[in-house]
């Protein structure tokens, strides 16, 4: 898999009918190692390792209804409350970060009322931090300590 523009990490694989899977500490279970999938782990590392947010209170790949469709997010950072602390969305390092891809996460957004939102294909990282009152992102260089 690609390098990505994350510290080095350990991770756990093998492999099943041909394919490569990574184990997801979250989920408890391998997964198929997917170049989106590569990017979710590495995410779900630095959160934990850099970012110091607790394991228990970060959540995978769960539904979201959004109007009247089920979407996807691929990492959630609840905080001790159960409201959403930060919403991630992890795409594949070949699919580059553009409108569209913030479009897709302000949608969910509307559901989950998240602090901040996090968009990186593993190469680029954006945060932003919500500021609901005037409806708008504000651009950070980094997510904060939890």
């Amino acid at each position: 898999m690609q390098q990505l523009n994350f510290p080095k990490y350990s991770f756990r694989f093998k492999s099943s009918e041909n394919k490569t899977l990574i184990f997801d500490e979250i989920r408890k279970k391998f997964i198929i190692l997917t170049p989106e999938e590569w990017v979710r782990q590495h995410v779900v590392q630095f959160l934990i390792s850099e970012k110091k947010y607790s394991k228990s209170l970060i959540n995978v790949e769960k539904q979201l209804k959004v109007k009247d469709t089920i979407k996807r997010y691929d990492v959630v950072v609840y905080n001790r409350d159960g409201s959403i602390f930060l919403i991630v969305e992890c795409k594949a390092p070949s699919i580059p970060i553009t409108q569209q891809t913030f479009d897709q996460i302000a949608r969910y957004n509307l559901v989950a009322n998240a602090t901040y939102l996090m968009v990186t294909n593993g190469l680029e990282h954006y945060y932003c931090q919500m500021d609901y009152k005037n409806e708008k992102y504000i651009f950070l260089r980094d997510l904060p300590f939890k």
